[in-house]
């Protein structure tokens, strides 16, 4: 990110929500000749953000796209107020990249996307368009991502087989920077993920990406990934209605990892404590995604509890009932698969590196919440091997 202090010398053009200011800039623009190098440039305030500035006003811009050349419209964009002596980082080493992540807002950051034309990558996406079977596991909340990853490990364990390669796809239905999850972090620090991929307006990943399906074509062809989970990042937005929820994309995802010939896998969300009855059992929220929005069929892996399981608090046999009864009203779509769930799959949840909470609740306060992600990784692991061994495997057992 590019960014400099100047003095508002004309106030321009107003419409709702923002107004053009005319700036005089301490330091030019970068340039290769300084004696031509822009002082003045043509700023652009979002009223709503950061007030509507007046001439005399000293303002911190983001001029990231203008010093490239983008533009963005033509706009310095401001982001707030400036002291006289405000302390501004170096500007960034000229490099390739001009995927602009956050776009047209004022913390606008450019980054080198890998489908890109200035990518080392470029001509090997340039054409892909194959999965080549692919596990892809959607799941709607970013708090399922390490339990996916623990039940995939645990599959490879009791096989005896290499943990899989697994890449993170994040979309931008969450938090926007991949920097605001520390269990990325933690998955990546600890060998558990193996690639991080951001896209659409998400950022900061091993690899950037400007759609959900160049994404996942990385995650196969860059990353070399056995296993994909896509979630949206930290900080599901929900509104209690039917359709105004972030993770509806989840459907839309299960659609491109189809469209891509991989193999999608429905994790589905499922709670035995939340208090609100439209998440008890599986979650509206899946039975909307999966059963109205994806229009391709998804393998949807249903956890069969044994009986030690199903007596942990916030469990029981209706809940495992319930749970049976909702996911088979995806059955007319999609492929559910029983998955036995047990002690050992809780015993490995426990070791993971990275915290497990969803909505506040750990794995004690509701662990069928985060055994149904782990059994989503289970099969997904079991694809995997199937796929390598078998590239034209039978359909799974089931119901």
């Amino acid at each position: 990110m590019t960014w400099r202090t100047g003095t508002v010398t004309a106030r321009g053009a107003t419409w709702t929500g923002a107004r053009e200011v005319t700036l005089r800039l301490d330091t030019p623009l970068p340039a290769r000749d300084l004696t031509t190098a822009p002082w003045e440039v043509r700023g652009l305030a979002y009223t709503a953000l950061v007030g509507d500035p007046a001439v005399g006003d000293r303002l911190l811009v983001n001029v990231s796209a203008l010093a490239r050349g983008l533009g963005t419209g033509g706009y310095a964009l401001v982001v707030g107020p400036a002291g006289d002596a405000t302390a501004l980082p170096a500007d960034p080493h000229p490099g390739p990249g001009h995927l602009v992540k956050a776009r047209y807002t004022p913390l606008q950051a450019m980054v080198l996307g890998v489908d890109e034309q200035e990518s080392a990558h470029h001509d090997t996406l340039r054409d892909a368009d194959d999965l080549a079977g692919l596990p892809v596991v959607v799941a709607d909340l970013h708090s399922a991502l390490p339990a996916i990853v623990a039940g995939a490990r645990h599959a490879a364990d009791l096989a005896g087989r290499p943990h899989p390669r697994v890449a993170y796809v994040m979309t931008d239905g969450g938090a926007l920077p991949a920097a605001f999850s520390r269990t990325v972090a933690t998955l990546r620090d600890t060998g558990w993920l193996d690639a991080t991929v951001t896209v659409g307006q998400a950022f900061g990943g091993d690899l950037e990406a400007v759609t959900v399906h160049t994404g996942l074509l990385a995650a196969r062809h860059v990353a070399d990934a056995d296993l994909v989970v896509l979630a949206q990042g930290p900080g599901n937005l929900g509104t209690g209605t039917r359709w105004g929820f972030s993770g509806v994309a989840a459907g839309e995802a299960v659609n491109a990892a189809a469209t891509l010939g991989g193999r999608p896998v429905a994790s589905l969300r499922v709670s035995g404590a939340d208090p609100r009855d439209r998440h008890r059992g599986v979650s509206h929220h899946s039975l909307t995604a999966y059963g109205r929005v994806a229009l391709a069929a998804a393998d949807v892996p249903v956890p069969t509890p044994t009986g030690d399981l199903e007596n942990l608090p916030a469990w029981g046999a209706e809940l495992t009932r319930q749970v049976h009864d909702q996911a088979s009203t995806l059955a007319p779509r999609h492929h559910l698969v029983d998955v036995p769930a047990d002690a050992a799959l809780l015993d490995a949840l426990r070791r993971s590196p990275a915290r497990l909470s969803t909505m506040g609740r750990s794995l004690d306060g509701d662990p069928a919440s985060f055994v149904a992600a782990a059994v989503a990784g289970v099969h997904a692991e079991q694809l995997t091997h199937l796929a390598h061994e078998h590239p034209a495997h039978e359909e799974p057992t089931s119901r």
